[in-house]
Order: structure tokens, then sequence, then C-alpha cells
């Protein structure tokens, strides 16, 4: 059975997004990375929620799984905000929230 969720397209996503905040994109790009990373987001935790209620945990603790959870599902809804800066930093965060679900779920299904 092949996997739902294509690792190389979302970890493609993801260096792209860590890459803009080496130079000067456009509004227009940081927003089209954060709604690409929310995409991917959004499918991961779907997955490692289900994942985090089977035999194969992604965390070691249910409650340190619930509050990362919690973390990254209230950090897709914060938006760009009002500046270059906020717009920046909310595309790193989302890259990274992004980075460690795909991380646990490649470590559980494999690359």
């Amino acid at each position: 059975m092949r996997d739902p969720i294509d690792a190389e397209t979302i970890a493609a996503t993801i260096r792209h997004a860590l890459h803009l905040g080496a130079g000067r994109p456009s509004p227009g790009e940081l927003a089209e990375a954060a709604e690409t990373l929310t995409g991917h987001i959004a499918l991961l935790i779907t997955e490692a929620r289900e994942a985090a209620h089977g035999s194969r945990p992604v965390c070691v603790e249910a409650a340190d799984c619930a509050g990362r959870f919690h973390g990254i599902e209230r950090q897709m809804k914060q938006g760009l905000g009002d500046g270059a800066l906020s717009a920046h930093v909310q595309v790193h965060l989302l890259a990274r929230d992004c980075q460690w679900l795909l991380a646990h779920h490649t470590a559980r299904v494999g690359w």
C-alpha cells in the first residue's frame, strides 16, 4: 500500500520555506509558503494523532503529544501578522512544526 503522505514533497516545501528566511521574499511568497505548510501540517497532524492512539505512539508520553499537537494547531491559526518580520517568523515556525511532524511520520513508516 502506498503512503498517502508524500514525504519528499513535504520535505522540499520545508526546505523552501526555511530558505525564504535567507532572502527578502515578497509577502505573496510568504503567504504561499504558509498556506502550503499549513496544508501539509493538517495532513501530518491528523495521521500523528491517530498514531498517538495506536500501537506505535509518536511521543513517549501521551501528555507530551497532546501538548505538542495543541501548540502546532494554535500556531497554524496565527496568521502572518502585520509586518515582514512577523510573516518570516510565522513561516519559520510552521516549517519547524511541519519538520517535526514529518520526522515522526518517516520514523513510523519509513521514507
